[in-house]
């Protein structure tokens, strides 16, 4: 190390050094530019005039002297673009940190509200699921317990004879559910003297056979009157013994008061 040092500032890098060496060449420059040949002391040093013009620019001062104010202000000024660069980097990285922290929230929200999507419809198929199981259940409870009443009712219900008596019988207890007047013996009064008891009996020889609608089965009834007259829950064909009995009675119920007064053709 010579008697001179480098300005005291052994810790600055190549780029401020660099600067600095500038700054010196600048002055140099300006010195050499003021010693003139006019200038009285440069005509009595022309050789410090040479030398100084031919003299690297270097930037040192003696052992222990201050900076001068240039290099100060350079000085200055690269520590603060340092800080503000740093500073800058700085804020980079805390933002690029914040977008993360938010998009990792948002991820976690979205993913979030997929698990509550998915759990919803999920309860919402178990929920049919199990509506659907009680409903199939007590369809098959009302079904079990209709079936028992059917059998019930069927082991409870009379037998009636496939014969007259039964006919009548039967006819008679449909009759009542229907509030039809009526007795077995008015019923049996009049099957004999209109067909001596045939179901199949028919008339091919009075006006309503000549007319096209002839008068048939127990009670003799065309057509027509047997339609108009049928009871609900009887068969609709007009030769079914139980049929043909209600639908005469109820006839004559509307027309005669009941079959009970009715001693001829009716």
């Amino acid at each position: 190390m010579s008697a001179s040092r480098n300005l005291g500032f052994r810790h600055l890098n190549k780029t401020h050094k660099v600067s600095i060496a500038g700054i010196a060449a600048v002055a140099t420059a300006s010195l050499a530019f003021s010693l003139t040949p006019g200038n009285a002391h440069a005509d009595s040093h022309p050789q410090a005039h040479a030398a100084a013009a031919s003299a690297p620019a270097t930037l040192t001062t003696a052992k222990g002297a201050a900076p001068t104010p240039h290099i100060q202000q350079v000085s200055k000024q690269l520590t603060t673009a340092d800080v503000t660069a740093k500073a800058h980097a700085a804020a980079v990285s805390k933002a690029a940190a914040k977008a993360k922290a938010e998009q990792k929230a948002v991820a976690a929200l979205h993913a979030k509200d997929d698990a509550k999507a998915k759990a919803h419809a999920a309860a919402k198929v178990k929920a049919a699921a199990k509506a659907k199981e009680k409903a199939e259940a007590a369809a098959k409870k009302q079904h079990a317990k209709a079936v028992a009443a059917s059998r019930a009712a069927a082991k409870h219900a009379p037998v009636y004879k496939n014969n007259l008596d039964g006919w009548i019988k039967q006819s008679l207890s449909i009759m009542k559910k229907h509030h039809i007047p009526g007795s077995y013996e008015g019923l049996h009064r009049n099957i004999m003297r209109e067909s001596s008891g045939n179901p199949n009996a028919i008339n091919g020889w009075d006006i309503n056979a000549q007319n096209g609608i002839p008068s048939k089965g127990l009670l003799q009834v065309i057509p027509p009157t047997f339609a108009t007259y049928h009871v609900p829950g009887t068969s609709k064909n007009i030769y079914n013994p139980v049929a043909n009995i209600v639908a005469a009675a109820n006839y004559a119920a509307d027309k005669y008061g009941s079959m009970d007064n009715v001693n001829s053709a009716y």
